[in-house]
């Protein structure tokens, strides 16, 4: 995205040309994968799923880097498929190749598949076990190369001379890596976050929601991914007991296997992680969910003339259509007519899939018709609801308002369909005060962009187009939390709406200085920055609780007459706000009792050439 902004210019789309662009190339590796093993008619099957996956359709339109993940991840496992053919060992390098770059666009995410990958290589590969083991050490080792090559860049340059790393407390990639962004995820122990998630097993609520083995199939997570689901572990688990004579090195079984661990593995964590989860995550899963559903489709299809594969063809069929019926009267104003026609047509397929192999051609022709509409009929809806609007914000959902409903503690509150919280209006996605993450809202200027978590070192974010979460700290965040309260989710879930004024103040004599502003949290300075075109410095980081700059630091520009304006308000408190005890709130707190405050309207500057 940033390549092609250098390209073309800063627009909405330059930036979501890239991402539309890898959401083609991530169905076409689908659909390449899953023809050469089980025919064009589960690839198209199979591309049609990934196609119409509702968050496949959001994250395809959208600013952020799971996009190339999941076409990086799709790469991979279909070049695992074909060094499962002939076990050559070039295609499994490529495969170590494609998960290290997987690795630069979202860190230990892309590992999530690599247990599947090389256990289902190592037992099914046509070679001996010597040559399989040595052939994974190479992948490895490609992996660790195409991988490493930039993180020691980071890590043995001089940190004088480079950008922060965004996220960590010791700027370091490595401590990013494997804290915030890895195990910090899994623990919900996350150093410089905003908290973290349920807890292991499911034992308790959080904000990022109930952990456990239904999150996603839970009223925040279903509606984006899991329209299929039930089908494709029933699918997965039919196939294998279909082939449970065959050969170890049978490469259709191997195939299936390498896309259904993949599915199993990543929502397996996705599941328990205690951490930061957010239901875009899910479209990680879609590629390998939409792979299973063609290929155990096709070859319980071929295999329909015996009861075990009709039966199971049934089975799938019912799960589908019932739990389609579940996820649309989750959203019972939109489309009330449709989770009746799903559940009718599903059943009514389900009963001639069972006879689909004794009864005529033609007769079992429709049977599979039926079940392919009602199948797709659910995501579809979803799906063309999402691609009617642009989505801005950090948190994004799919599929009409009200698909995604987080209520405090992450449940589900309010009524249904509103979005959860009390007194919040319906359709506004459930967050205090209006301010809803994933909804246009406010400014529309910059629809289409968005701050991305994945813009962490020397990146730059993208505003979002719906009211800030509080300019003053003597007025409070809108987002219902008092400004530097912990929680409160001005600065990090939003961007500010800049008025006129405020653009004209800081774009007024902005040449003689380094920036022209300086705003806790980047998603703050980012409004600033784009509304005037002039630099607006990020303190803190993406959640303004990095400590860069510290307020030594801070001091020597200021001395300087690098700055000219301090924002107030932003970043997430609890040591990004005044009341906080991170450089964020130092900075804040030194500002403050400094310097002259100024009002322009709404928002409140400070002018770092004018002590108060």
């Amino acid at each position: 995205m940033a390549l092609s902004v250098r390209l073309f210019g800063l627009s909405s789309w330059s930036i979501l040309v890239p991402e539309v662009l890898m959401g083609v190339g991530t169905v076409a590796v689908v659909y390449a994968s899953v023809r050469r093993r089980s025919g064009p008619g589960a690839g198209l099957l199979a591309g049609a799923v990934l196609a119409l996956t509702p968050v496949a359709a959001l994250m395809f339109r959208f600013n952020n880097p799971d996009a190339l993940l999941a076409l990086l991840l799709s790469v991979a496992c279909h070049l695992v498929v074909r060094a499962l053919e002939d076990g050559r060992t070039r295609w499994l390098v490529w495969a170590g190749v494609a998960i290290g770059a997987a690795f630069l666009a979202k860190t230990l995410q892309a590992f999530l598949v690599l247990p599947a990958l090389a256990l289902v290589y190592g037992v099914c590969a046509p070679v001996r076990m010597r040559r399989r083991l040595a052939q994974l050490a190479l992948a490895a080792v490609a992996l660790v190369v195409s991988a490493g090559w930039w993180v020691a860049a980071v890590e043995l340059w001089p940190a004088s001379s480079r950008p922060y790393v965004g996220g960590s407390q010791n700027n370091s990639f490595l401590e990013l890596t494997f804290g915030y962004n890895g195990l910090g995820r899994l623990n919900g122990e996350e150093t410089g976050s905003v908290g973290g998630g349920g807890g292991p097993g499911g034992a308790g609520g959080g904000q990022w929601g109930q952990t456990g083995w239904e999150r996603m199939f839970g009223t925040q997570t279903g509606g984006q991914i899991s329209w299929l689901l039930p089908a494709a572990i029933v699918l997965l688990v039919a196939v294998l007991v279909l082939t449970r004579r065959a050969r170890r090195t049978d490469p259709g079984r191997a195939a299936l296997l390498v896309w259904g661990g993949s599915l199993l593995t990543t929502a397996a964590v996705f599941s328990f992680m205690a951490g930061i989860f957010h239901e875009y995550y899910t479209v990680a899963l879609a590629p390998s969910l939409a792979a299973v559903v063609g290929m155990g489709t096709a070859a319980l299809w071929r295999a329909r003339r015996g009861t075990w594969a009709a039966l199971a063809l049934a089975a799938a069929m019912t799960a589908t259509a019932a739990w389609g019926y579940v996820l649309l009267g989750r959203t019972p104003g939109y489309l009330p007519w449709l989770r009746w026609l799903v559940l009718a047509g599903g059943l009514a397929a389900a009963f001639g899939l069972v006879f689909a192999g004794r009864l005529g051609r033609w007769t079992g022709a429709v049977a599979a018709g039926l079940g392919l509409v009602a199948a797709l009929a659910g995501p579809t809806a979803y799906t063309l609801s999402t691609v009617r609007e642009g989505h801005t914000g950090s948190i994004v959902t799919a599929g009409p308002t009200g698909a995604s409903m987080r209520g405090p503690g992450g449940g589900p509150g309010g009524a249904p369909g509103d979005g959860g919280f009390p007194g919040s209006e319906s359709g506004d996605g459930g967050f205090p005060g209006g301010a809803a993450p994933g909804r246009n809202q406010g400014n529309q200027r910059n629809q289409g962009s968005q701050g991305s978590q994945g813009n962490q070192s020397g990146g730059r974010a993208l505003p979002q187009p719906y009211p800030p979460g509080g300019q003053d700290g003597a007025e409070g965040a809108r987002g219902g939390f008092p400004a530097g309260a912990p929680g409160a989710v001005g600065g990090l879930l939003d961007g500010a709406d800049v008025g006129a004024q405020a653009e004209e103040l800081l774009a007024k004599d902005a040449g003689r200085y380094t920036w022209a502003a300086a705003a806790v949290g980047a998603q703050n300075a980012a409004s600033y920055q784009l509304a005037t075109g002039e630099p607006v410095m990020a303190i803190g980081g993406f959640n303004g609780t990095d400590p860069s700059p510290t307020l030594a630091r801070f001091k020597e520009y200021v001395a300087a007459g690098k700055i000219h304006y301090f924002v107030a308000g932003g970043g997430m408190g609890g040591g990004a706000g005044a009341g906080g005890d991170g450089p964020a709130a130092e900075i804040t707190a030194w500002v403050e009792a400094t310097f002259e405050k100024v009002t322009v309207g709404s928002a409140v500057f400070y002018d770092l050439t004018q002590q108060a």
